[in-house]
């Protein structure tokens, strides 16, 4: 028994890391028997992460490792090695690119410390950290395809994949049926299946990926039966195969504690991206978050606010859920008992007077309490969160999932 894990094999115009593991795995001898693959998404922010930022690993059972390890090796140097060097760039995506630089692990009877895990989808890991493998392959790759036979599983969800045929590879166009994609969405354990503003489908990859879908559910079985019913319609393109993954996507395993601020300053931005200035730094709130947005648009200095996001550097906080603790009120000058308008103030402790019939007041100001324009915590729009990100709407409890 052993841990195999890979990662790093693809760039943003070609490979796919499940892909790849699909391939392999349908290589290996038969008397090998695999688990149920991991998908791990990692630190968005990583300096040479991956298109989707996701490496895999599976556990095997085999009688005969060394015949397994011989195997892998030829593997590598056939199958794995030639993606070393990919690279391409995208008008969408700013980022600098890295050429793809795959890495795969072998251990033996026993996973990494999980806390490896924790750190390379909290923070930035590098390559001198990674835990010593039994066997390992490549370089750069091998960080995201250790993290995740590091991942204990505490929080899961499932990924039902499938890949298009090779003829289809390179294309941006995909078929997947509108009919049956409607009814996986209404299966209550399927989530970011379609985006009920837009009438349109989340679970395909826009770019030219071998992916067909990648269709989400909170339980294995359900994973399955979702898969196998898009993949039966009429209208979905047939497929080279599929597999359901493990995954930690919707866990927010990559956030950690919230945090609490005073707001000092809001400046609106171009296209409405905001920047809320607080005591403990910038927090950002972009065009594309919606509720998130607007929530962070409406604040007024003075105002308590709770939020979760990702730190790409010191004093900077990129929001993924924010609430208001409590705002500051509107203050007004009195108005008049007798005339009905706005009282003056008639200097510096001297309280106010009507400029219709002169009465006084000793109150300077009177307070309005403000209304925001959303109760509780906010998220942003199913097309814009992250993989990683749990959905409000699960609850806190961990065992929800």
């Amino acid at each position: 028994m052993g841990w195999l894990g890979l990662d790093d094999t693809d760039s943003l115009k070609e490979g796919c890391t499940t892909y790849s593991l699909h391939l392999l795995l349908e290589s290996l001898p038969a008397s090998v028997t695999v688990s149920s693959p991991r998908l791990v998404r990692l630190w968005p922010f990583a300096q040479h992460r991956t298109r989707g930022n996701a490496a895999v690993a599976v556990e095997i059972l085999t009688k005969d490792e060394d015949a397994l390890l011989k195997h892998l090796d030829a593997y590598w140097n056939e199958h794995i090695l030639p993606c070393k060097g990919a690279l391409s760039s995208s008008k969408h995506d700013a980022r600098t690119q890295y050429p793809a630089d795959p890495g795969m692990v072998w251990f033996s009877s026993r996973q990494p410390n999980e806390t490896f895990y924790t750190q390379a989808v909290q923070t930035e890991v590098q390559l001198q950290d990674v835990p010593e493998a039994d066997r390992s392959w490549g370089r750069q790759g091998r960080i995201g395809a250790t993290a995740a036979i590091a991942w204990r599983q505490n929080r899961i969800t499932w990924e039902a994949i499938a890949w298009r045929q090779p003829h289809r590879h390179g294309q941006n166009v995909r078929q997947v049926c509108d009919k049956a994609l409607a009814f996986v969405d209404s299966m209550s354990s399927t989530f970011l299946s379609r985006d009920p503003r837009k009438g349109t489908g989340l679970i395909a990859p826009r770019g030219p990926c071998p992916v067909l879908f990648g269709l989400r559910a909170r339980d294995e079985d359900t994973a399955h039966e979702a898969g196998k019913h898009l993949l039966a319609a009429e209208k979905t393109e047939a497929v080279i195969g599929w597999r359901v993954f493990a995954t930690n996507q919707a866990t927010d395993d990559h956030l950690t504690q919230s945090l609490q601020a005073t707001v000092a300053n809001v400046d609106i931005l171009s296209r409405g991206n905001c920047v809320v200035t607080t005591e403990s730094g910038k927090w950002l709130a972009f065009a594309e978050s919606g509720s998130v947005k607007i929530l962070a648009q409406w604040l007024q200095p003075g105002d308590e606010i709770e939020g979760y996001g990702l730190s790409p550097e010191f004093g900077i906080l990129h929001l993924e859920k924010l609430r208001l603790v409590s705002a500051q009120p509107i203050q007004h000058r009195p108005m008049c008992e007798k005339c009905s308008v706005r009282m003056k103030s008639m200097g510096k402790g001297q309280g106010c007077r009507c400029p219709k019939c002169r009465q006084r007041t000793d109150d300077a100001w009177v307070s309005t309490p403000r209304v925001p324009p959303f109760p509780s915590w906010v998220q942003p729009q199913m097309d814009a969160r992250r993989h990683l990100a749990r959905p409000l709407e699960w609850g806190d409890a961990a065992d929800s999932f």
